[in-house]
């Protein structure tokens, strides 16, 4: 299943310095390995915010939820999510 999820992370402006740098840098290295096994399909950076869209592809609601929940920055995250399907007038053959 594919499905459409906005993620904002909001980190505590008292946060330490360190703290913030070392779950950016573990929640990056999820990230890229997500990228290279498909399951996190596309990544895009929303200009001007600490936010994303992504497109995942996993088997369900659940695996979702456990992906997401496996990220270091998901406390730090609101999140949207919207399940996807083909449409019919996509000149597409794939989910590209």
């Amino acid at each position: 299943m594919l499905f459409h999820v906005r993620m904002t992370v909001k980190l505590p402006v008292d946060m330490p310095a360190e703290q913030a740098a070392k779950l950016k840098a573990d929640e990056k290295e999820l990230a890229q390995r997500l990228q290279r096994e498909g399951t996190w399909r596309h990544l895009w950076r929303i200009a001007g915010l600490y936010a994303n869209f992504s497109i995942f592809d996993v088997p369900d609601n659940q695996a979702l939820h456990d992906t997401l929940m496996q990220l270091p920055l998901y406390p730090y995250m609101d999140i949207e999510v919207t399940p996807l399907c083909r449409h019919p007038s996509s000149v597409h053959a794939d989910d590209r």
